[in-house]
Formats: C-alpha cells, structure tokens, sequence
C-alpha cells in the first residue's frame, strides 16, 4: 500500500552568524517555523530489499538523493539492531514543490519525513532522539524537521530548543536563481561576528538575516526582488537563499500582494505552524504509531 507523507518546507526567521569554527563551519542562532506547504513523499514498502526512488532529482544523483540516503541509513542501523529483515525494502517518489537552492529546506525535510515515515512503516519503534541523531548525520537541518517543533537552534543548527512564535502568514518568493549554501558561507562580505544573545533579547530585536548582504551583493535576482517585496511588508531572505519572505496577519493580504508580483517570479502564500505537519500526517496514521 503507498502512504502519502508531507516534507515541509521551513523559515528561518531570522540568522545570526556568531563565529566561525576552526573545522570550517559556522556557529549561529537561528529561529526555525515550519509551513503548512512543501514536498510530498509516496512511499511503497515491500520485501524486495531494493531502496529505490522512481523519480530522480534533477542534477542529483540516485545514490546521493537524501530519500535515499536516509532510508538506507536507518534500515542499516535496524538490521544491526535485530529490528529489520535485510530483505526490508521501500519505493519512494518525491512530489517536488520546493525549488532547490532557495533555503527552504526541502532535501532535508525529504531525509526527515523519510526517517519518520520509515520508522512508523517498519515499525521499528525508535525514539525520536535516535532518529535526529541519524538524521544529523545527513545535515544539520535534518533534526529539527525528524523533531517537528519550531525551535531555536544554535552551534551549527543542532542544538535545539523548541518554541512557539506567532503563527502568520508568509508570501513566500522564488527569483529564478539557485544559491548554494558553500559559496555564502565561504563569501568574504559574510558578517561572522554578531554577538550571542540569549532567546529572550532575540525575540525583543527586529528580526533579521546575517546572510542576506552576501546573498544580494551576489543574486541581483534576489536583491532586486527584496526591494519590490519591502514595498508591502517586512521582508528578508530565508537561510542562505534564494527564497526570500514577507509576514502577513491574513491570508488575503500575502494573496493581494502575490497578484501583483513582477511577471516571471514564483511564490506562494502558506501559514507558519508551529508542529511539523509531517507529525499531523503520523498521528493520523495511528496503527503505525
């Protein structure tokens, strides 16, 4: 039987780089919100002993699709486990509505609804702790999508503490271009001093994007599209790009404001939730749980 699973797309709703770390990453603090909009994930369990996804990404090879990995990831660990036959196998295909490269985190929502789905599927019965911790292993931001919980993140985006901001509505937008995480991170405009605050002070600042300047200085696309989504509502980038976000208190004022975006520029209105609506999904599928 194929079951349907939700990877949802995040916000970061706001990014401070705080340091640099001498293996080469970043130390940040960030503020992660899920929306009630992203990818979809049919998954077909069989005995076949094949991982197997039917519609590759383009630009991403089968092998090194996340689906992939994190399915493959999680079986090897239950068959060391005593949890799984080796002859545990599963059909997956992705239903693609997060563009890549726009910091929406859709290949690590993809390995965390993969992991969650998996678990329940297989009945397996790990923990969610077990879970994120395989999970981090394929990306920082995998956690916090296995966890479902809008969070503060901190180190790298691993160390998580959940909480609950306000529930908007966001006009979320593509500029046609793809930015890669390295090349803003490695970018010498990038701002790597902002000092460490506690949760409390972030939440009383204006939200704002330590990334966003590298981004605009080299994405015109971008820049020029922040511009015209300033003229409506508070606006930034989301991670290191190329989506970049507006808030609304309404539906109908991010739809009003999406009528009128410049021909050729993608988005989409969605609610910021607070719970993964991948755990929505798993709660309805009781008899897994």
């Amino acid at each position: 039987m194929i079951t349907t699973w939700p990877a949802p797309a995040k916000l970061n709703l706001f990014l401070y780089i705080t340091g640099r770390r001498p293996d080469g990453y970043h130390n940040l603090q960030t503020l992660f919100q899920f929306l009630d909009y992203g990818d979809l994930l049919h998954i077909d369990t069989n005995n076949s002993g094949e991982l197997r996804l039917v519609n590759e990404v383009v630009g991403v090879e089968h092998d090194s699709n996340l689906i992939v990995r994190a399915a493959r990831l999680l079986r090897e660990q239950a068959i060391a486990d005593h949890r799984l036959s080796p002859r545990a196998g599963a059909v997956f295909q992705v239903e693609k509505h997060l563009p890549m490269g726009g910091g929406l985190g859709g290949g690590s929502s993809n390995a965390a609804t993969a992991l969650v789905a998996l678990n329940a599927l297989w009945q397996l019965d790990y923990d969610i702790d077990t879970l994120a911790r395989l999970g981090l292993t394929l990306g920082a931001d995998v956690p916090v999508f296995v966890r479902g919980h809008a969070a503060f993140a901190e180190g790298v985006g691993e160390q998580l503490q959940p909480v609950s901001p306000p529930e908007k509505w966001y006009l979320v937008m593509h500029p046609g271009v793809s930015v890669s995480t390295p090349l803003v991170f490695s970018d010498a405009a990038l701002t790597r001093d902002t000092p460490a605050r506690d949760l409390n002070s972030l939440l009383q600042q204006k939200f704002r994007n330590d990334c966003e300047t590298a981004v605009r200085n080299r994405f015109r696309e971008v820049d020029t599209l922040l511009v015209w989504l300033l003229e409506y509502a508070p606006s930034r980038l989301t991670g290191t790009g190329a989506c970049v976000f507006a808030e609304f208190d309404t539906e109908s004022a991010a739809r009003q404001v999406l009528e009128k975006a410049p021909k050729g520029v993608q988005g989409f209105v969605a609610k910021g939730v607070n719970l993964s609506p991948l755990y929505r999904t798993l709660s309805g599928h009781s008899e897994l749980v």
